[in-house]
């Protein structure tokens, strides 16, 4: 009895260290596991420290593209956006843009805001402060490389975030912004066209920030995708706009604790 006892305590223990996200292989699903915060999304978003959406009663939508530049995907988004007067918000990886420059040049010509999304897709769970502070110098020296000024707009990869991690945004002057929940795409799966238009439309709301790619390797689905979105939320009456316009709109919702001035 003694025996079993110490049997099922040990097996108890060992549940207890299982982790609840598989293992995936490749860096862009492990990148994209769960975020696992130090405290909960309603700390740092009262404070302000963290942006998962704008609460306004405008009909806006900033639809945010992670993980560029694409030689291909990028210029086809970017024709869509223009075509139907939208204005989007790229976080994009400094080691794509060491290669295509041009395409994020032509990003801030055409009015769409530019995030820093590190030079190395690296994750952040698990990630020495030296580490992080280079990804994101990296980063940043890149799209001032491209585009002769830097940004102030910062997503993790995978959305993964600690005090450690925001505390540092705050020192290098950059904002944290994540996604509406109801409004990750998981366009990077490769889904189908009309899932990932489907997510978006089935789920809109006013200060919604959506989350796609245009860079997914061997996949034009967000492309068509948006062929999709673009004329169906136009015809409902929302614009188009980035994340720091989107922020410019924010009502100040009851309880908001002002400290990330």
């Amino acid at each position: 009895m003694k025996y079993n006892r110490l049997l099922c305590a040990g097996i108890a223990v060992s549940l207890l260290w299982v982790s609840p996200c598989p293992i995936l292989s490749n860096e862009q699903n492990t990148s994209y596991a769960s975020p696992a915060p130090t405290k909960g999304r309603a700390y740092y978003e009262e404070r302000g420290d963290i942006v998962w959406e704008v609460p306004t009663h405008r009909k806006l939508i900033a639809l945010t593209f992670d993980d560029g530049p694409d030689v291909s995907n990028t210029p086809a988004i970017l024709d869509l956006l223009r075509k139907y007067d939208a204005k989007a918000t790229f976080f994009v990886v400094g080691s794509r843009v060491e290669k295509l420059p041009h395409l994020v040049k032509r990003e801030r010509e055409e009015g769409h805001e530019i995030g820093n999304h590190t030079f190395l897709h690296s994750s952040f769970q698990h990630i020495s402060r030296n580490k992080a502070l280079s990804e994101l110098d990296q980063g940043q020296a890149s799209i001032v490389q491209a585009t002769g000024a830097g940004t102030h707009l910062f997503r993790p990869p995978g959305g993964s975030y600690n005090d450690s991690l925001v505390k540092l945004a705050k020192e290098k002057g950059l904002k944290i912004i994540l996604w509406s929940w109801h409004q990750d795409t998981l366009d990077w799966r490769k889904p189908g066209v009309h899932r990932i238009a489907n997510k978006v439309l089935s789920n809109a709301r006013n200060g919604d920030i959506v989350l796609m790619h245009d860079f997914v390797h061997h996949s034009t689905q967000t492309v068509e995708a948006l062929k999709i979105i673009l004329p169906e939320l136009k015809k409902r009456g929302y614009s188009f706009v980035t994340v720091s316009e989107l922020l410019s709109n924010r009502e100040k919702p009851d309880g908001l604790i002002e400290v990330n001035k």
